[in-house]
């Protein structure tokens, strides 16, 4: 019976990492895959659908500039969009597989072993792995679970990943449909409804229950990405809830009841199901590993589970479920089992993107989590109109929110960023976040010039008094406001 000294099942984003981070500490480390390596953070989750975005956000801004270059609209081929995804897909993984195949005949060739296969623990310290006929158990001192998440059916849907989809069968459609219901206004039904409206071939309607999409969002970033849906076609049924789908004909009927008790049918080609994922923990264990689970995934304390010996990481945990969290955690959970971590696992300074029109970037809190968390706040607003890289991309639309606390210290609590390159902004911020510092580094940082950036050292400027443009003069472009005691008020220097 083969002994390592940690066996990673899963080998998405979160069990990928926790492997490599093990072989840094030289210990002898399985990695077991029963599908695809890179899991659903490659194959139909992050990278896919962003490659999905970016290809839109392509098409949709050369469709804005036809009358520049003097041409009319070309047509868009999905076979070929389709493939370009595909070719981005496999450059991913074929990494990924290309390095574990190379680590084979480094210094390191005797730490790392990967096996394809169904896994099972059967006790604490033994795994069975099963690949068709064949079966093995191995031992191994410790064990991370890394086995993701898929996408939440909801029974009374005809799902058949055909006509009525998730994020699992969305991508192999053979042409764009000339119309689509998404189920689910969180993000990834979102930055669908984002990608199909961008390529111009399809009418996109969003079913919302609430008032306004991404509740959990602020106001004006909502108000923003709405306004950009819905000029682009999209059909947001707000204050609604499905009370029927159907598949008739091939088509997709469905029938909504709103707030006010009206009733309305409508029929579309396809259909989206987002409505969230669920871990992937079935027939994972033997009865005699007592593994604790709750309703949202594995119970974990720091990772680490009620089993001593055993860690659970990425989507299949109750944790935030992102690529970049599970890549954290299975490092984090390595450096706990084998080292002594320098830091606590946070996370206030996680930062987040929403592939949106245009896109959604932030780092800690936003005003409605401060305002829910009962912070009292400054917050800084400055408008795209205001930088020079914006302008000299011709493209305005966006600002930056920046919130600090309320007090002398101003130590930073969040930034949104909504706008082109709003991504590459943040992360100075985010640093600044996770050091438990204030605004002042910030405030005489040189940045590059033409640059985003640009912008978050002028709300600094703004909140110290001594900003370029004042925002009594620039009202509507900017504002610099605490919130206290349930009110705003203007900050006057």
């Amino acid at each position: 019976m083969e002994k390592f000294d940690l066996v990673v099942i899963g080998a998405g984003p979160s069990g990928y990492a926790a492997a490599m981070r093990a072989i840094d500490f030289k210990k002898k480390v399985l990695l077991i895959e029963k599908e695809r390596v890179g899991g659903a953070g490659v194959t139909n989750g992050a990278l896919s659908s962003k490659t999905w975005w970016e290809l839109s956000r392509e098409a949709s801004s050369f469709r804005k500039n036809l009358k520049r270059y003097n041409i009319q609209a070309p047509s868009i081929s999905y076979k070929e969009i389709q493939a370009e995804v595909v070719r981005a897909v496999e450059e991913r993984k074929g990494m990924l597989e290309e390095h574990m195949e190379l680590l084979k005949s480094s210094p390191k060739a005797n730490l790392l072993t990967f096996k394809s296969g169904t896994a099972r623990l059967i006790t604490p310290h033994e795994v069975e792995i099963v690949n068709g006929l064949r079966k093995e158990i191995v031992t191994t001192d410790y064990i991370i679970l890394a086995t993701g998440s898929r996408p939440r059916y909801l029974p009374e849907l005809p799902i058949d990943e055909k006509t009525v989809m998730t994020s699992e069968g969305i991508e192999a459609m053979e042409d764009f449909p000339e119309s689509m219901v998404i189920v689910g206004a969180g993000v990834i039904g979102c930055e669908y409804a984002t990608i199909f409206s961008g390529f111009g071939k399809t009418k996109v309607h969003l079913i919302d229950k609430g008032a306004r999409i991404l509740p959990f969002e602020d106001e004006d970033v909502v108000k923003v990405i709405e306004r950009n849906m819905e000029n682009s076609g999209v059909l947001i049924h707000r204050n609604s809830r499905l009370i029927r789908m159907e598949v008739k004909n091939g088509r997709v009927e469905y029938e909504l009841e709103y707030d006010d008790s009206s009733k309305e049918v409508f029929n579309v080609e396809k259909a989206l199901v987002s409505v969230g994922r669920i871990p992937n923990y079935e027939e994972l264990w033997e009865d005699k590993v007592p593994i604790n689970i709750t309703k949202r995934g594995i119970e974990d304390n720091d990772t680490q589970t009620n089993v001593s010996n055993i860690y659970a990481v990425g989507d299949i945990t109750a944790d935030i479920s992102l690529v970049n969290v599970g890549e954290l955690e299975g490092r984090y959970a390595v450096e706990k089992i084998f080292g002594n971590p320098k830091r606590k696992l946070v996370y206030e300074n996680i930062s987040t993107i929403m592939f949106l029109s245009p896109e959604v970037a932030g780092v800690g809190l936003n005003e409605t989590q401060a305002r829910e968390k009962g912070i009292e706040y400054k917050v800084v607003t400055l408008d795209y109109s205001c930088i020079p890289r914006a302008i000299a991309k011709r493209n305005t639309q966006g600002f930056i929110k920046l919130l600090v606390t309320n007090d002398d210290e101003m130590k930073i609590l969040g930034v949104k960023i909504i706008g082109n390159q709003a991504s590459s902004a943040i992360q100075a911020v985010a640093l600044l976040i996770s050091m438990d510092k204030g605004i002042e580094e910030l405030a005489e940082c040189v940045h590059p010039h033409p640059s985003i950036t640009e912008g978050i050292q002028e709300c600094v400027r703004m909140l110290l008094g001594k900003s370029l443009f004042k925002p009594s003069a620039l009202k509507g472009r900017l504002s610099c406001r605490t919130w206290s005691v349930g009110e705003y008020s203007d900050i006057h220097f």
